[in-house]
């Protein structure tokens, strides 16, 4: 579909979560379903309204036909159950937006569950590497978790440009402040600059408060058309742009500048789709796996120039109150880590103005973006407006 076929054809209608926890004593099927009935009841819609589910996994996985069952869904028209970790979190949401547009399914369900720290551990060891063909090339070497791969990025980005420890800690220690007025969040305790640079290391440069939550927990959002959107609850949050796609890998293919991510080559085609550029948005859920993600991704969306990350987040901009609120929940840093989803959902809060404490004044128009595709060679983003 051309851009001007998909933008504003769907809207997001509900969002639900399950409390997240380091260990939620149910399986991740259970998480599924209880996330999914609560988007159901925020968008005064019923189980027997669902006729298409969609998920993305890595690690653990509870697919659309055993949720389907479990939740009495009377028949299912069209599903999706992607390989992918973060990287493909937001092309789910975009992808039902197509399915929606194509008039292919009416009602679709995204959902995320994961048990991310009582089972599957991502990135952990004592089981045979994951199925995605670099890793033959990482796994002698022993480069096996995230951390060890996002540390490199980091460490190139601040031989390049300068950047420092305390401007990752910035972004750390604004998050946590957003946290604290987040019922929701695991880790709502204020932290300092201080209390970020004694933080024991990981990988350096990366230390313990650059890292998300391994966290347990599920987020849902379900999707339908604009027009049956605006009969429903809610106020009805329209999917303007959606993009997803890649090239290279950096551990394994030709790209050589590490401090250039995915997020560059994405960002043109998802500001044309949605008619819009940096300068229209209110307000930014961008994926935290590390801080250091968060700073890239500000550069490569073109929040300041490659290079500025660094000063921009210390100044104080993307603070509640700044020129471009970021992480409002606390993002995966101090909310927890639902792979992806819950920044799309925090978002929707954003954009009918239902976010509490934290809400950014007059937010019309939100960034949500998806793992910058350093680790697989791909990304996804979305644009979400208000339908004012």
């Amino acid at each position: 579909m051309g851009s001007g076929h998909l933008r504003d054809r769907a809207a997001i209608a509900g969002v639900g979560y399950t409390p997240f926890s380091a260990n939620s004593g149910v399986s991740t099927l259970t998480l599924a379903v209880d996330a999914i009935l609560a988007a159901l009841d925020d968008a005064g819609l019923t189980v027997g309204d669902v006729d298409a589910l969609a998920t993305h996994r890595v690690g653990d996985s509870t697919p659309p036909w055993v949720v389907a069952p479990a939740l009495g869904v009377p028949e299912v028209t069209w599903y999706l159950d992607q390989f992918g970790g973060g990287s493909v979190s937001h092309s789910v949401v975009g992808q039902a937006a197509m399915a929606v547009a194509a008039g292919i399914a009416t009602t679709v369900v995204c959902y995320r569950a994961v048990n991310a720290r009582s089972e599957f551990r991502m990135g952990g060891t004592g089981r045979g590497p994951a199925p995605v063909f670099d890793v033959q090339y990482q796994a002698p070497y022993g480069l096996l978790a995230p951390s060890q791969q996002f540390a490199m990025y980091a460490r190139a980005h601040m031989i390049a440009y300068g950047t420092t420890h305390e401007q990752f800690g910035h972004i750390a220690v604004n998050q946590r402040a957003n946290a604290a007025k987040n019922d929701r969040a695991l880790k709502r305790e204020p932290i300092t600059l201080d209390d970020y640079l004694a933080s024991r290391w990981i990988a350096e440069p990366l230390r313990l408060l650059d890292c998300c939550l391994e966290t347990d927990g599920a987020c849902a959002v379900v999707v339908t058309s604009v027009e049956r959107a605006r009969h429903l609850p809610r106020p009805p949050v329209l999917i303007s742009g959606a993009v997803w796609g890649g090239g290279d890998s950096f551990l394994s293919g030709t790209g050589t500048d590490f401090t250039v991510s995915e997020a560059a080559r994405v960002a043109p085609r998802l500001y044309a789709m949605a008619g819009a550029g940096p300068a229209d948005i209110d307000v930014a859920e961008i994926y935290d796996c590390f801080s250091y993600s968060v700073l890239v991704q500000l550069e490569d969306y073109g929040f300041c120039p490659k290079g500025e990350g660094g000063p921009y987040v210390a100044s104080g901009a993307t603070a509640l109150g700044g020129t471009l609120p970021v992480n409002t929940h606390g993002g995966f840093l101090s909310e927890g880590y639902v792979h992806g989803l819950n920044h799309v959902a925090e978002a929707v809060s954003q954009l009918r103005g239902t976010a509490g404490d934290r809400q950014v004044p007059g937010a019309e128009v939100a960034l949500s973006t998806a793992q910058p595709g350093y680790v697989l060679a791909g990304t996804s983003a979305l644009i979400l407006r208000a339908d004012r």
